[in-house]
Protein backbone atom coordinates (compact mmCIF):
# COMPACT_ATOMS: atom_id res chain seq x y z
CA UNK A 1 0.00 0.00 0.00
CA UNK A 2 1.60 3.22 -1.18
CA UNK A 3 1.44 6.62 0.43
CA UNK A 4 -0.17 9.69 -1.11
CA UNK A 5 0.34 13.42 -0.82
CA UNK A 6 -2.79 15.19 0.47
CA UNK A 7 -4.08 18.72 0.20
CA UNK A 8 -2.43 19.39 3.58
CA UNK A 9 0.98 19.45 1.84
CA UNK A 10 2.73 22.81 2.20
CA UNK A 11 5.35 22.07 -0.51
CA UNK A 12 8.26 22.18 1.91
CA UNK A 13 10.28 19.69 -0.20
CA UNK A 14 11.45 17.70 2.83
CA UNK A 15 9.93 14.47 1.56
CA UNK A 16 11.73 14.76 -1.79
CA UNK A 17 15.14 14.50 -0.18
CA UNK A 18 14.41 11.67 2.27
CA UNK A 19 12.62 9.15 0.03
CA UNK A 20 15.06 6.25 -0.44
CA UNK A 21 13.28 5.11 -3.64
CA UNK A 22 12.88 8.55 -5.24
CA UNK A 23 9.17 7.78 -5.49
CA UNK A 24 8.07 11.37 -4.82
CA UNK A 25 7.78 13.42 -7.97
CA UNK A 26 6.93 17.06 -8.62
CA UNK A 27 4.09 17.32 -11.12
CA UNK A 28 2.18 20.25 -12.59
CA UNK A 29 1.86 23.43 -10.52
CA UNK A 30 4.59 22.23 -8.16
CA UNK A 31 2.37 19.62 -6.51
CA UNK A 32 3.92 16.42 -5.20
CA UNK A 33 2.87 12.92 -6.19
CA UNK A 34 4.05 9.55 -4.93
CA UNK A 35 4.48 6.96 -7.65
CA UNK A 36 2.78 3.81 -6.26
CA UNK A 37 5.03 1.61 -8.42
CA UNK A 38 8.16 3.02 -6.76
CA UNK A 39 6.84 3.44 -3.20
CA UNK A 40 7.66 0.50 -0.94
CA UNK A 41 6.68 2.16 2.37
CA UNK A 42 10.42 2.15 3.06
CA UNK A 43 10.29 -1.62 3.53
CA UNK A 44 13.61 -3.30 2.89
CA UNK A 45 15.54 -0.17 3.86
CA UNK A 46 17.26 0.86 7.07
CA UNK A 47 14.21 2.93 8.04
CA UNK A 48 11.55 1.53 10.35
CA UNK A 49 8.88 4.06 9.31
CA UNK A 50 8.05 5.62 5.94
CA UNK A 51 10.30 8.64 5.67
CA UNK A 52 7.86 10.87 3.80
CA UNK A 53 5.45 10.67 6.71
CA UNK A 54 8.18 10.92 9.34
CA UNK A 55 9.53 14.26 8.08
CA UNK A 56 6.20 15.85 7.13
CA UNK A 57 5.75 19.01 9.24
CA UNK A 58 1.96 18.98 8.76
CA UNK A 59 1.65 15.35 9.89
CA UNK A 60 -1.23 14.89 7.42
CA UNK A 61 0.55 15.92 4.24
CA UNK A 62 1.60 12.37 3.51
CA UNK A 63 -0.75 9.53 4.46
CA UNK A 64 -1.13 5.86 3.71
CA UNK A 65 -3.40 5.31 0.74
CA UNK A 66 -6.05 2.64 1.41
CA UNK A 67 -6.06 -0.05 -1.25
CA UNK A 68 -9.67 -1.18 -1.41
CA UNK A 69 -13.02 0.59 -1.45
CA UNK A 70 -14.15 -0.35 2.07
CA UNK A 71 -10.82 0.49 3.62
CA UNK A 72 -10.99 3.97 2.01
CA UNK A 73 -14.64 4.35 3.10
CA UNK A 74 -13.93 3.50 6.75
CA UNK A 75 -10.81 5.70 6.78
CA UNK A 76 -12.90 8.64 5.55
CA UNK A 77 -15.73 7.80 7.98
CA UNK A 78 -13.34 7.70 10.94
CA UNK A 79 -11.76 10.99 9.86
CA UNK A 80 -15.16 12.73 9.66
CA UNK A 81 -16.31 11.17 12.91
CA UNK A 82 -13.17 12.39 14.68
CA UNK A 83 -13.79 15.94 13.46
CA UNK A 84 -17.41 15.85 14.62
CA UNK A 85 -16.63 14.51 18.07
CA UNK A 86 -14.02 17.23 18.55
CA UNK A 87 -16.74 19.80 17.92
CA UNK A 88 -18.99 18.42 20.64
CA UNK A 89 -17.85 21.12 23.06
CA UNK A 90 -18.72 23.75 20.48
CA UNK A 91 -22.35 22.62 20.22
CA UNK A 92 -22.74 22.29 23.99
CA UNK A 93 -21.41 25.83 24.49
CA UNK A 94 -23.66 27.11 21.70
CA UNK A 95 -26.74 25.52 23.25
CA UNK A 96 -25.89 26.78 26.73
CA UNK A 97 -25.27 30.31 25.52
CA UNK A 98 -28.37 30.62 23.37
CA UNK A 99 -30.67 28.86 25.81
CA UNK A 100 -29.54 31.33 28.47
CA UNK A 101 -30.12 34.30 26.13
CA UNK A 102 -33.54 32.92 25.16
CA UNK A 103 -34.47 32.44 28.84
CA UNK A 104 -33.45 36.03 29.62
CA UNK A 105 -35.55 37.32 26.71
CA UNK A 106 -38.55 35.33 27.94
CA UNK A 107 -38.18 36.83 31.42
CA UNK A 108 -38.05 40.36 29.96
CA UNK A 109 -41.20 39.84 27.87
CA UNK A 110 -43.19 38.12 30.61
CA UNK A 111 -42.11 40.41 33.44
Amino acid sequence: MAYQITSQCISCKLCLSVCPNNAILVVEDGKRWIDPDLCTNCAGTIHTVPQCQAVCPTRDGCVKEPSDYWERWFAYYNQVKAKLTKKQDYWERWFTCYSQIYAEQLQKTSG
